[in-house]
This record gives C-alpha cells, structure tokens and sequence, in this order.
C-alpha cells in the first residue's frame, strides 16, 4: 500500500470540534473491556491486606515473610512488565492481554490451594508476572484506540478497575473473615481466578489495535477499526493518515509487515534524541513518584496501622477499608470524568499537593496515637487524612499515571517505552511494600507518614516543570511538546 501523505498544515474537523464529541460507545467497550484486566491487581491490592492477617495465624509466618510474601508480587511483576512492550510488539496488544490474563489465573489457583508459604510464594510470583503485563498492555491498547478528545477518559479505565478491584477485595474480606481460617484466606485469594477467566473470553470481541496494525503493514484493517471508533469516516481517515505518517517516519522498514520491535532499547537508553530523553524523564518520574508516594503500602498495610492504634476486632478494621475503598473509588470515577475537560496537568497537581497535605496530617495524628493515650479523635483523624490521601491519589497520581505514560512516547516507542516506564513504576512499589513495616519499626507509623509527605511535596516540583499538559492531542501530535524546551516551557505556562 502507498504511504499516505499527511498536511501539517491541515487540520480536519474531527480533531478540533466546536462541541464536546459524543462517547464513541465501541471504543469504550473496548477500553472497558482491555481494563478489565487491571481488576486482577487491585483484588489483590485490596483482598492481601486483610488476608495476611489470616496468613499469618494460619501459616504461622514472621514479620518479615509477610513484607515479603505482600511485596513479592510487585517485585516479579517487574519481569512481566519488562517482557510486556517486546511481546506486545511482537504478538499485538490483544494477544498480550490474553497472556495476561491466563498468567495470572494459574497464579491465583496456585495462591488458592497454597497448602505452605513456598507454595503460596509460588503463586504469587507467577501473579506477579500476570499484573506486570496486564499493568502495561491496558493503558496503552486503550491510548491506541481511542479518539484524541477522549483519550484521556478512556485511558484512565485501567485505574477505574483497579480501584474497583481494590474495594472487592475488601469487600471479600470482610464477607468472608467470618469462616475458618483455615479456608478463608485460600478463598479470598483464589476468587481471584475468576475474572481472568472472563477476561481470556471477552477478548474474542476486541479488535486489534490499528497504530500496532499499521506498523505490521496491515491498513485495510487497521481502517476498519478506526471506522468503527470514529465518529465519522472523515475523522478514521485523518487519524489513519496521521499513524502511517508516523509509522513512516519511525522506521522506513516497520510497515511492510516484518516490524518485530527491534531496534526500540538502544533508542530508547543508548542514544535518545532530547526529546526521547525529555519523555523517559517525565514516564520514569510520574512512575516513580506514584509508588514512592507510600500509596500501594498505605492500602496494603492498612489493618496493621489501625492495630497499632488500638483497632482490634478484624471486622471493624476490614469496614474501615470498606469505608476507603469506597472512598477511592468515587474520586478515580470522578477524576475520570473530568480528565478530558480540565487536563491532565491540574488535576495531577491538585491531587499531588492534597497527598502532601493529608499525608503530614496522618503523620501528625500517628504521632499522638504512638504517645500511649491513644486519644478517639485522633483515631478519627487517621481515618479521615487515609481516605483523603487515597482519594487525592485517585483524583491525580492514580488515573494520569497511565494516561500519560502510554500517551507521550512516539509510536515505535511505545509499548516497549512504556513498558519501562511502569517496570519503575513496579520496583518502586515492590520496594516500598517490602520495607514498609521494617521502617516503620525503626522510624514508627508517624515518622514514615511525613516522609511519604516530603517526597510527595518534592513530585509536586517535579510535576509542576517536566510534565506538559496533552490533553486533545491526538497521539502523534503530543511529540511536538518535548521537542523544544521553549515549546514545552510555553505549553505549561499556558495551563
């Protein structure tokens, strides 16, 4: 097929309108349906940190095996995502997605049926592997697909499900920590199979993504899906103009169907250009400091601050995470919502700057509670300044992480970019989580509350000068931004 010529200098409708566009309703399918995925790590974000503490009666574990069994499946998630960008551009974003999905399933069998702690490390492991392709895939199958003006919307999904997966997990856990302990926790964990089994089946009804067909020299049917999440054929044929200019100017060689991802990491790390260097600071930094703000370790560890403060009954520390879950979930809805109408960029620092903000509240309150007295309205003020902090996490860090990480890189850097990006973004989470409660003992709950508090203070500067505004961009446009300092230093300026 001839390489179809692009008019810089054109700008058609679909990409300007005058009005809010309508909701393509198959784009959303499918962007709901390729989140679904996300719902696998935040079950198992919400359901482990009620189960841990069945675990430990059941399994007789230490201290230290907890960090690690908790931590474990953010650290092996790391090898998923890092595998996932190369599988992706080598088998499609669809096939990657069922990977995903079966990967985990087997793991949660494993975690399920775990008659020893090796053998539920086992499992989580392999869970692990399943959340680090699963955490890569969706956000950026989504940004693929999507129209421009909704993108942002439609991007943030896997963050919706993740949260939504979060409060089931504590939902379970309180429905079922009233059964033997012995069996609860094998349920808690094994439930978990469940939607990867629905995931592997409604797959059969998403189309591939058309940038990802378009590389592997396959117009006709990236076409046919671009028609069907456009709102007119005007607009799929100015997007599909506007990719295989991309694909062109990419590499001259990936869009005669033998484009296999090659040549992507010593772009990306040996020799980027500034601009590629510009886009790995910003994907690298607002990963970083999604896991460095403490957020996976506050929801993991939840129950076990509450005790430290003098909670006891089980049930009641499970509805506290109810009562958060719950929380988390109305703001990432919200956030959602409004991503594509004010921004990325302030509702990233509004979300960063109220983190700061609750999180030194909690430390404060933390402190009073360590003092002995353990005062109720300090037990009140934790609960509040945690349900603050998760819901400025949703409003900001949470949902734009992923939008914007799958949005900035080029075409032929994306996946495997991207796949970078959030195997920071799972390290740091791993470390975090694995070191949450050793710190804790050296430094109490209060004091690792305020350090959580400073990072956050320092991601609000980083946040503030490196991460442009992208909002209505179509994702070959959004280069432009990190190609000149002055550019970028204007485009911020103007939010």
């Amino acid at each position: 097929m001839e390489a179809i010529e692009l008019n810089p200098h054109h700008v058609p409708d679909p990409s300007r309108p005058r009005k809010r566009p309508k909701m393509n309703r198959y784009a959303l399918a499918c962007a709901m349906l390729a989140s679904t995925n996300s719902v696998l790590l935040g079950y198992d974000i919400g359901v482990i940190s009620g189960a841990v503490l069945f675990i430990k009666e059941s399994l007789h574990i230490s201290s230290t095996q907890e960090e690690i069994l908790v931590g474990s499946l953010n650290v092996c998630s790391l090898i998923g995502s890092l595998a996932s960008g190369k599988t992706s551009d080598y088998i499609g974003r669809r096939y990657t997605i069922v990977l995903a999905a079966a990967t985990f399933f087997i793991g949660a069998l494993l975690m399920g049926l775990a008659p020893s702690y090796p053998f539920l490390m086992t499992g989580r492991v392999i869970a692990g592997i399943g959340v680090g392709y699963s955490l890569m895939i969706a956000p950026v199958y989504t940004s693929e697909l999507s129209p421009a003006m909704s993108r942002g919307f439609l991007s943030s999904m896997p963050e919706v499900f993740i949260t939504l997966g979060i409060l089931t997990g504590y939902v379970s856990n309180y429905a079922l920590s009233g059964l033997p302990h012995h069996l609860n926790w094998r349920l808690m964990l094994g439930l978990a199979a469940l939607p990867a089994v629905a995931i592997a089946f409604g797959v059969i009804a998403m189309p591939e993504s058309p940038r990802w067909l378009v590389m592997k020299g396959r117009h006709g049917e990236a076409k046919k899906v671009l028609l069907r999440t456009s709102e007119s054929e005007e607009e799929a044929e100015f997007r599909l103009r506007e990719i295989t200019h991309a694909a062109a100017q990419a590499n001259s060689d990936s869009i005669d169907g033998t484009w296999r991802g090659q040549g992507v990491w010593k772009e990306l790390l040996w020799r980027p250009s500034p601009a590629t260097g510009r886009i790995l600071v910003a994907a690298i930094g607002i990963n970083f400091f999604m896991q460095a703000s403490g957020n996976d370790a506050v929801v993991y560890y939840l129950p076990e601050v509450f005790k430290a403060a003098g909670i006891k009954n089980k049930r009641v520390l499970f509805g506290i995470n109810v009562i958060m879950g719950t929380s988390k979930a109305c703001f990432v809805l919200l956030s959602a919502l409004f991503l594509d109408r004010f921004g990325r960029r302030p509702l990233l620092l509004l979300g960063s700057t109220g983190m700061t903000v609750s999180l030194a509240i909690l430390g404060m309150a933390s402190k009073f509670l360590e003092s002995g007295h353990k005062p109720p309205w300090a037990i009140v003020v934790s609960v509040i300044a945690v349900c603050a902090d998760v819901s400025f996490f949703s409003i900001g860090l949470g949902p734009i992480t992923w939008v914007y990480s799958s949005e900035i890189f080029p075409l032929k850097l994306r996946a495997q970019g991207t796949s970078l990006a959030i195997s920071v973004n799972r390290l740091v989470s791993g470390v975090v989580s694995m070191t949450f409660l050793s710190v804790t003992n050296e430094i109490s709950f209060g004091g690792i509350f305020f350090v959580f508090s400073g990072i956050m203070a320092v991601g609000t500067v980083f946040f503030f000068f490196k991460i442009p505004e992208t909002k209505g961009k179509t994702l070959e446009g959004i280069g432009a931004l990190f190609e000149d300092k002055k550019t970028t230093s204007v485009e911020m300026a103007g939010m």
